[in-house]
């Protein structure tokens, strides 16, 4: 007869292990019989889909009005340029979200991507080629560089551009490739249990076993609405309660502009249909986390704004005010 359980195992053993140049394997083991499969789906995906890197969306080239057009003194037209552009991988240092740079090259040289690294900025592919110039030639050039996740094509970036720049499609995700294994282990005598292998790879913008653990915090933050404490058997507040007319639910109705935030994290907050300070005052810090292209300084600042309201993120508000602030916020 098998054992009777009123629980599942629980794996006891992870590893991680570097197999190569922005490579690893993540392991964990025993899980139940269906259960790393379960797992394992969903964190690929994560990992494919919510991975934050860094992509340029525009290009300002002097001399060239647009993506077929070619400059004097240099090999290759801008289109092919572009085309190498994608092939360099970028990093922005010091914790910035968006950086807007200048180049300038002259004379005869081969361009790679070590010649664009300063200060602001980190070249992970240094050995990739950009553009040939002659001795009579002069390269000036612009990108815009952002922070993001995914995939967002240059006709969603061309309406938020200066003039003279080029939108580029951007492609941010710094996981090149995510496979998973499941291999059965034996534990107390049942050969049935499971082994689940990770084989992680990315560009170099993030290390694998980051971009695992930030997959695992996306879906953590994710499947915090069904933790919820709010469910079918609250009751609706009616506008006689008190807690309706109450101050705290006035601030929770505020739109976001009262926060005085700067243009990127209300761009970000905006973007993601947050219109009201309750909608922050309702999140946990994860959830305000996977707000799309929510950087550091900008999930900081939002904080800092939503505290001097009275309201943090990291102390959950009563059930009796959150059911309150989701009623009124319907009625809008």
């Amino acid at each position: 007869m098998k054992k009777i359980k009123t629980a599942p195992y629980m794996p006891k053993e992870f590893k991680v292990e570097q197999t190569g140049v922005n490579k690893a394997r993540v392991i964990a083991e025993p899980f139940e019989t269906g259960y790393a499969i379960s797992l394992a789906h969903p964190l690929r995906r994560f990992l494919l889909s919510s991975s934050v890197g860094y992509a340029p969306i525009a290009l300002k080239v002097d001399g060239a009005k647009h993506e077929f057009d070619s400059i004097r003194g240099m090999l290759e037209d801008i289109s092919e340029f572009i085309l190498n552009l994608k092939d360099i991988r970028f990093k922005l240092k010091n914790e910035l979200e968006t950086l807007e740079i200048n180049f300038n090259f002259s004379g005869a040289k081969e361009i790679y991507g070590r010649d664009l690294e300063n200060e602001d900025l980190e070249i992970v592919t240094p050995d990739a080629y950009l553009a040939t110039l002659n001795e009579d030639s002069n390269l000036n050039f612009t990108l815009i560089i952002y922070q993001g996740m995914g995939y967002v094509p240059s006709e969603d970036i061309r309406d938020e551009l200066g003039s003279g720049f080029i939108p580029l499609d951007a492609y941010f995700t710094p996981v090149r490739g995510a496979t998973y294994e499941i291999e059965n282990v034996l534990v107390e005598d049942n050969p049935t249990f499971e082994k689940l292998i990770f084989n992680i790879t990315t560009d170099g913008q993030v290390d694998p076993y980051s971009a695992f653990k930030h997959a695992i915090e996306v879906m953590y933050a994710q499947m915090a609405v069904f933790n919820s404490e709010i469910n079918v058997s609250v009751p609706v507040v009616s506008s006689s309660n008190p807690v309706e007319e109450s101050p705290e639910l006035k601030k929770l109705m505020l739109k976001i502009d009262e926060l005085g935030l700067s243009a990127r994290s209300y761009n970000c907050l905006d973007r993601a249909s947050i219109k009201y300070v309750g909608e922050i005052a309702i999140m946990n810090e994860a959830e305000l986390k996977s707000v799309k292209n929510l950087g550091k300084k900008s999930l900081d600042e939002i904080k800092e704004k939503i505290e001097e309201f009275g309201f943090s993120v990291t102390n959950p508000l009563p059930s009796d005010v959150v059911a309150a602030f989701r009623n009124k916020l319907e009625e809008q």
